[in-house]
């Protein structure tokens, strides 16, 4: 599992999402601000996180547009599945007024993951608090 760090305190941010992935065995995790820029990722041999976070991206505009057209509050989550039964999920969520996204790769269709990335979205916001407090 290789992790990828872009601002501070992403080796921190980078090592739950390692942790969450191994437990979880998804094949990556990734953390982007609203735009779809990386902060944090792991991924196993073979992903890529730039790809996918380009792709969260893309969902997160397009889900927001149809939020805005349809008069829905924030979105809890976004998930697209395949073919094959795999899904992208899509966790928003806010830290001090930052709109981040916690997006995972789960292999799937009957594994489990809420729980899991409520957990890691937890943690995120305690680490990121313990950063900004440095």
């Amino acid at each position: 599992m290789t992790n990828k760090n872009s601002k501070f305190g992403s080796n921190e941010l980078a090592q739950l999402l390692a942790e969450m992935n191994k437990q979880g065995g998804f094949p990556i995790a990734v953390v982007t601000d609203r735009h779809g820029f990386p902060l944090a990722s792991a991924a196993a041999p073979g992903q890529d996180a730039d790809t996918q976070s380009a792709v969260v991206a893309l969902v997160q505009k397009t889900a927001a547009q149809a939020s805005d057209q349809l008069g829905m509050a924030q979105t809890d989550e976004i998930s697209l599945y395949d073919t094959e039964g795999r899904r992208l999920v899509c966790r928003p969520f806010t830290i001090n007024e930052q709109n981040l996204i916690l997006a995972v790769l789960v292999p799937n269709r009957h594994q489990s993951y809420r729980r899991l990335t409520n957990t890691t979205i937890s943690a995120i916001k305690r680490q990121w608090k313990l950063n900004v407090a440095r």
